[in-house]
């Protein structure tokens, strides 16, 4: 058996840098709970260690950082248990989230190499990051529509943080962007070629590092600013940007049954527009009311409250949603024709919404109650 996450220390002068390394190609280091339970007391172990100056975040191979979160695992355990919160998947976006946490909240530089594929739980992982890599080659997006989840991984805070209507609008359509994007919203901190990964590994060790993590923050951000500013590799065409005012009008409004409506019906002749459109059209009904909910509850919330939140959410989608039914139609038996509970947002009755804001711990304490002490 491989490790699924590689560790390596590498030598900075008098300091480290701490490499983790997601190594699951095969299945684009699709996050997996063996991942998160090897990456957060490694993680916690480093920001103790006074030797590691700052720690590096990356994914296997060429493809992608991390495509998402492990869920043919997850199917197969809500398969094994229909109707019941299983432990396996309570335990999963628990850990995950936890990890997400840490990384949001890490006392020292942690950089992320967004290079490839970063969806999903991919997202969650970079995107709580203090220096944000994006390349040529990134491909971003949320697209939980499509299996009958909803943006989760601290989505509730980012997308709420996003231009007007853009949270809304990538939440609802899971609209892959790219890294010209990925500055524009915020998703990301610096644009270098692919190419440049191995020029910036060199000169953070050659970096003479401080003794506070502000400064080597600093440190790390004058870095990444002076290699990008000598890469010639050029950014992406802009997708989101150019549409601003188109999307800000789309989303207009109080009733989410009409936005999606709007979106649909909406002819603008665009590619990157008519993919998502089509996204939406054939993706689950219920998410969109999840994402409208979640953004509105999730406006003003801390975000350790944000993470609380979307843990109630997915154990709720895993027990009485549709979560299950779109992996079975997009990996298991993968005919790409999922049997939605409603035929149409319009059709999601609201006390159904209203219940999977419902804690479903009983009388247990929530599982995140500690998340921020």
């Amino acid at each position: 058996m491989q490790d699924v996450v590689l560790f390596e220390e590498l030598s900075a002068g008098d300091k480290v840098i701490g490499v983790a390394t997601l190594n699951s190609e095969k299945s684009l280091n699709a996050l997996s709970l063996a991942m998160a339970e090897k990456l957060l007391p490694k993680l916690n172990e480093w920001a103790k260690n006074d030797d590691v100056a700052c720690v590096w975040l990356q994914g296997a191979g060429e493809k992608a950082f991390c495509a998402g979160g492990d869920i043919v695992a997850m199917y197969k355990a809500m398969q094994a248990e229909p109707g019941k919160l299983v432990e396996e998947v309570e335990n999963f976006f628990t850990q995950e989230y936890k990890l997400d946490y840490l990384i949001q909240t890490y006392p020292k530089p942690l950089i992320c190499w967004g290079d490839g594929i970063v969806m999903g739980g991919g997202m969650g992982l970079m995107n709580g990051a203090s220096h944000r890599i994006v390349t040529e080659r990134s491909l971003l997006a949320m697209p939980e529509v499509t299996i009958g989840l909803y943006p989760d991984v601290g989505a509730t805070y980012f997308l709420n943080r996003m231009p007007e209507g853009c949270g809304l609008f990538l939440g609802i359509t899971g609209a892959t962007i790219n890294a010209n994007d990925a500055l524009y919203l915020n998703l990301a901190d610096h644009f270098v070629g692919h190419e440049s990964k191995d020029v910036i590994l060199t000169r953070l060790k050659e970096t003479e590092w401080g003794n506070t993590a502000a400064l080597n923050k600093q440190k790390v951000t004058d870095l990444l600013s002076a290699v990008a500013s000598d890469d010639t590799t050029a950014l992406p065409a802009p997708q989101v940007e150019p549409h601003q005012s188109l999307i800000s009008e789309l989303t207009a409004g109080n009733d989410i049954g009409d936005i999606a409506e709007r979106i649909v019906k909406d002819e603008t002749d665009d590619k990157w527009l008519s993919r998502a459109r089509k996204n939406l059209a054939n993706g689950c009904p219920f998410t969109s009311h999840l994402v409208w909910n979640q953004l509105q509850q999730g406006s003003d919330l801390s975000l350790a409250d944000c993470f609380r939140l979307e843990l109630t959410l997915s154990c709720n989608c895993a027990v009485r949603g549709d979560f299950a039914e779109g992996i079975r139609a997009l990996l298991i038996d993968k005919d790409k024709n999922p049997q939605w509970q409603h035929s149409s947002v319009a059709d999601v009755p609201a006390e159904e919404v209203d219940a999977f804001f419902l804690p479903p711990w009983g009388d247990r304490t929530h599982p995140l109650a500690d998340l921020d002490k």
